[in-house]
Formats: structure tokens, sequence, C-alpha cells
């Protein structure tokens, strides 16, 4: 583990053990685990998904298989916000193209890259399941819809002043 990547906190590891401990199985608690790993850390490197399959009595690959299975499970360093755009036919056809589009110009990146300052991370993600109002995106844990130009330029406007 490099000094990027401390161990996991000695209560982290309790509190996964204690969540494996109210599973049937102790892999039953490995999407909760992982969450927690990153909310802390802000993904799940391959140093913390090692500690956290140890805990769990899983292999690695099982539970790299588990963590690359959810898309928001994030195996790769992302930026402080992340946009997840929804690339499903509703949303296509509603408009999601010229607002990728107006993203990558206004970010100054493509679809799966991070800010040059770390802020915005823009990923594109199968359906939200917000067709009813698509275009859609999911904003950390926000889900917006209805999305048009405006809205966009106001929500990176205020994803960049957040720390």
């Amino acid at each position: 583990m490099s000094t990027a990547e401390p161990p996991l906190p000695t209560s982290m590891r309790t509190e996964i053990l204690v969540l494996a401990a109210q599973e049937l199985h102790p892999r039953g608690a490995s999407v909760a685990a992982l969450r927690l790993v990153q909310d802390r850390f802000g993904w799940i490197s391959t140093a913390h998904l090692r500690e956290v399959a140890a805990l769990l009595g899983m292999s690695d690959d099982d539970l790299d298989g588990i963590a690359t299975y959810f898309n928001l499970l994030f195996r790769r360093p992302v930026g402080r916000h992340v946009i997840m755009l929804c690339d499903s036919v509703s949303c296509w056809i509603m408009g999601r193209e010229p607002l990728c589009a107006h993203l990558c110009r206004t970010l100054g990146i493509r679809p799966g890259e991070t800010t040059a300052d770390n802020a915005i991370t823009l990923l594109p993600t199968v359906c939200l399941g917000h067709c009813d109002h698509a275009p859609a995106m999911l904003v950390d844990d926000t889900l917006h819809g209805d999305v048009d130009m405006a809205a966009l330029d106001h929500l990176i406007g205020t994803l960049r002043e957040t720390p």
C-alpha cells in the first residue's frame, strides 16, 4: 500500500466485521462494506478491496466482480462530485446528446474523465429509472430530471463552488 492509500482504519474494519456478522453469509455485507470504503476515501482502491475481501472471507476477484457490477461503486479515483448522465433511450430522445456535448465543452472533459481541478467527474450510466422526467442525471446522490442547459449551467456553477 502506498502512502496515498492508508490501510482501512480500525473502526472501519470493526464496522465491516459487524456488518458481516449480521448476514447469513459474510459476503452478504460486501456492497455495504464497499460503500463504507468509498464514502471514506472517495473510491475503492485495489489495496482497500483486498482488505475488505480478507475481512469478508472472499477472494479479491469475487469482491472485484461485485464492485465492478454496481455502477455506483467506483474502482478508479473520481472527482469531488460525480455527474452520472443517463444514456437510456428515453434520455437520448429527450436531448441527452446536446446536454452531454455542453457538459464536455463546459468542463473541458469527455465522458469518463475528471476535470483538472478534480472537482467533477462525468460518467455515462444506464437508465436511472426517471424516464418520465428525461433527460435525467444523478449528481452525487441527488437525482435531477427534466434537465436543460440553464439548469445544467447552474448546477455546474454550484458544484465548482462546493468543496
